[in-house]
C-alpha cells in the first residue's frame, strides 16, 4: 500500500487500555489520513463505549465503532493493540481477538503493538525467532516465547512493530505509518 491516506486500521481494545496508547495512535493516524476503527469484544462493560486507564486511574472513554466478533480482518490493511496492564489481560482470553490478530499476522499485514500488547502476540505465537519489545515487566514472557527482547523506543521485525510505553508514541506511530506504506509483508508462520 503506497499511501497512508489509503489505509484502513483496526485497533481492537476493552476495558483497561492505557488512554493515550489508544488515543495518541488513533489521532495521529486519522490525521495523516487513515481510516481508523476501535473494536471491542461484546463483553465489554459499556455497549457504545471502552474506558481508558490513565497512568493511575480509570481515564476517559472512548466509542467502540464495531464490535469485535463482527470484524471483517481482509477489510483493514493493519492492526494495532494497546497496552495498559487490564487491556491486553482481559483480551488474550477472548477467542475472536486472538483469531482476528492471527488472520492479521498470517496474511502479513501491519501489527502493531505497544507496552502489555505485545502479550497478545505471545498468545497467538507470533513471537518465536523475532525481534521485539515491550513494557519491561513482561521482558521474561516475550524470551520465554523465543523472543529476542530489546530495550528500544520501536522495534521492527517483518512488519511487526512494538514500543515499550507511553514516551515511545511518537516513534510507534510514524514506524507504524512506514510499515503500512512498504505494502504487505511475508505472511508469518505462528508457534504452534
Amino acid at each position: 500500500m503506497p499511501d497512508i491516506r489509503e489505509a484502513k486500521i483496526l485497533i481492537v481494545a476493552t476495558d483497561g487500555f492505557e488512554e493515550s496508547e489508544l488515543t495518541v495512535p488513533q489521532t495521529k493516524l486519522t490525521e495523516a489520513g487513515a481510516s481508523v476503527q476501535v473494536a471491542s469484544p461484546q463483553s465489554r462493560q459499556s455497549k457504545e463505549t471502552i474506558r481508558g486507564w490513565d497512568k493511575t486511574d480509570w481515564g476517559k472513554d472512548v466509542t467502540v465503532d464495531l464490535d469485535l466478533e463482527s470484524v471483517n480482518p481482509a477489510e483493514y490493511h493493519a492492526l494495532v493493540l494497546p497496552g495498559g496492564q487490564i487491556n491486553p489481560d482481559k483480551l488474550r482470553l477472548e477467542p475472536k481477538a486472538l483469531d482476528v490478530i492471527r488472520s492479521f499476522l498470517t496474511d502479513g499485514k501491519v501489527v502493531a503493538a505497544i507496552c502489555h500488547g505485545p502479550w497478545l502476540l505471545v498468545e497467538t505465537g507470533a513471537v518465536k525467532g523475532r525481534t521485539l519489545t515491550s513494557f519491561p515487566s513482561i521482558k521474561t514472557d516475550v524470551i520465554n516465547a523465543g523472543g529476542n527482547w530489546q530495550d528500544k523506543e520501536v522495534v521492527t521485525d517483518g512488519g511487526i512493530v512494538t514500543s515499550r510505553n507511553p514516551n515511545d508514541l511518537d516513534a510507534f506511530v510514524a514506524k507504524i505509518i512506514e510499515e503500512i506504506q512498504e505494502g504487505r509483508h511475508e505472511p508469518r508462520q505462528l508457534a504452534a
